[in-house]
């Protein structure tokens, strides 16, 4: 089993930056994407950005240019940089990993992290 647990979260003014970050850890793994999605209140959960094995990012628009993913890979752990803040970014941020246990394919999720973004 792979989990994935995010830190980072919290409140900022609109203008502010925060970073989050995500770690995965398990027992004989590989990943190949990962990446942020958010979820607002009473809304569909929704892309941020993904990253690949690469280090190819993959941005959804509202976000692009003031949001930027990496990823560690000896550390097994991806980041968002978040940038100009707005109170419309506010929502709890997912990560997300695909990849390779055991021989099957897995898609997991983290437990969330609650951004707020206050103008």
């Amino acid at each position: 089993q792979v989990q994935l647990v995010e830190s980072g979260g919290g409140l900022v003014q609109a203008g502010g930056s925060l970073r989050l970050s995500c770690a995965a850890s398990g027992s004989s793994f590989s990943i190949n994407t990962m990446g942020w999605y958010y979820q607002a209140p009473g809304k569909q959960r929704e892309l941020v950005a993904t990253i690949t094995i690469g280090g190819t990012p993959n941005y959804a628009h509202p976000v692009k240019g003031r949001f930027t993913i990496s990823r560690d890979n000896a550390k097994s752990t991806v980041y968002l940089q978040m940038n100009s803040l707005k109170p419309e970014d506010t929502a709890v941020y997912y990560c997300y990993a695909e990849g390779w246990t055991g021989g099957r394919h897995y898609e997991n999720w983290g437990q969330g992290t609650q951004v707020t973004v206050s103008s």
